[in-house]
């Protein structure tokens, strides 16, 4: 399952939007509301399945 689909499918009650930027020279990173949840280029890794999603899970309920 892609990101976008995990993401709407946990928290759709939640997410007014997702916006996707395609980047170049290796970069990933998720920002929500001007925060940083996720980088590649600061972890030099691959998010885990579901990692992403947890990040956010916990933003949302630290509301």
């Amino acid at each position: 399952m892609s990101l976008t689909g995990e993401l709407l499918r946990n928290y759709e009650r939640e997410i007014e939007g997702i916006k996707l930027i395609p980047s170049d020279g290796g970069r990933f990173e998720v920002t929500v509301n001007g925060r940083l949840l996720y980088s590649k280029l600061q972890t030099h890794r691959h998010a885990e399945a579901g990692e992403v999603a947890g990040l956010i899970g916990r933003l949302i309920k630290e509301g």
